[in-house]
């Protein structure tokens, strides 16, 4: 999902798929990528109402398209079908300069850059990356395994390995440091499965174990100091696994965090340490949309207008 202003949003999905709303989600146009139609679209990032890129996550394959008349035509941008590839995510810092992350390659994530609003893609070096842990991997659910802030912050939330571990950027992706964090991991479905930043200090992170999900493990953590160090809040039943995150800023909602996740929503007021369930609706992205509302979006099509947020 992508959210352009309160009107305009896109979300993408199986199947070559893709829809977009300028109503503020009451209606949403439907189409699919001529050539894609076999191919999961875990990934988008509209810069208007007519500008889009979509990012294929396929095993041994990744593909990026854009398009710039509202869906209508798609240009393939990037291809990479070398064995072992699979792209997780990827976030933008401006209209023009992005990054695209995918899982480890000889070792290393793979990072892709790109200077010109998606039309080219280039990797950048592995020298400023350190290397990658046994099983370590991006979970593409969300599509917000990576995030960026400002203009030259991203950081990348792992799992699948011994140990959830968030990368941090501070130079626009060119150079990284990791840091582990206290979320459940171990096995190859655990790990951080969302980030999201209220700025370039203050960070979550959620996740958890989606083939098992767990209300006595550690699934939400944050941090106050840009992602160097990490602190766990305690578990919930109510965020047993979470897969989506988003810090609400609009006037008239209660400063706080809105997550998701297959076992349902739950909203906080302090900022990730405790947290009241809203619904069990089966849900795995989330994005603020900047009017005191928020959309979510689920399995086979789903999606949620969600305002009237509670002040616990």
């Amino acid at each position: 999902m992508s959210v352009v202003s309160p009107a305009v949003a896109w979300i993408s999905g199986t199947g070559g798929t893709f829809e977009w709303t300028d109503d503020s989600g009451r209606t949403w146009h439907a189409g699919s990528v001529p050539g894609a139609t076999s191919r999961d679209f875990r990934a988008v990032h509209a810069f208007s109402l007519d500008t889009a890129v979509l990012m294929v996550s396929a095993q041994d394959t990744g593909l990026i398209y854009r398009t710039t008349d509202r869906g209508r035509s798609w240009q393939l941008q990037y291809s990479n079908v070398t064995k072992g590839t699979f792209l997780d995510g990827m976030a933008f810092f401006d209209a023009r300069h992005g990054l695209a992350v995918g899982d480890p390659m000889d070792g290393r994530f793979l990072i892709l850059e790109t200077w010109d609003g998606g039309q080219h893609w280039a990797r950048i070096r592995d020298a400023g990356l350190p290397p990658a842990l046994p099983g370590e991997g991006a979970f593409a659910a969300s599509g917000t395994s990576l995030v960026t802030c400002g203009s030259n912050d991203a950081w990348l939330g792992t799992g699948g390995a011994a140990a959830s571990r968030v990368f941090h950027s501070s130079d626009g992706g060119r150079n990284w440091s990791v840091v582990s964090t206290p979320i459940t991991a171990g096995t190859a479905s655990a790990g951080i499965f969302s980030l999201a930043c209220r700025d370039s200090g203050h960070l979550i992170a959620v996740g958890g174990n989606y083939s098992k999900p767990d209300p006595n493990a550690v699934t939400v953590a944050t941090s106050d100091d840009g992602g160097a160090t990490w602190v766990a809040s305690s578990p919930a039943g109510s965020t047993a696994f979470l897969s989506g995150v988003a810090y609400m800023k609009s006037p008239g909602v209660p400063d706080g965090v809105l997550a998701v996740g297959t076992e349902g929503s739950v909203f906080s007021v302090d900022f990730g340490r405790t947290w009241k369930r809203i619904d069990r609706l089966s849900l795995n992205v989330v994005h603020a949309r900047g009017d005191g509302a928020a959309l979510a979006a689920g399995a086979r099509g789903s999606v949620a207008v969600m305002a009237g947020l509670p002040s616990m």
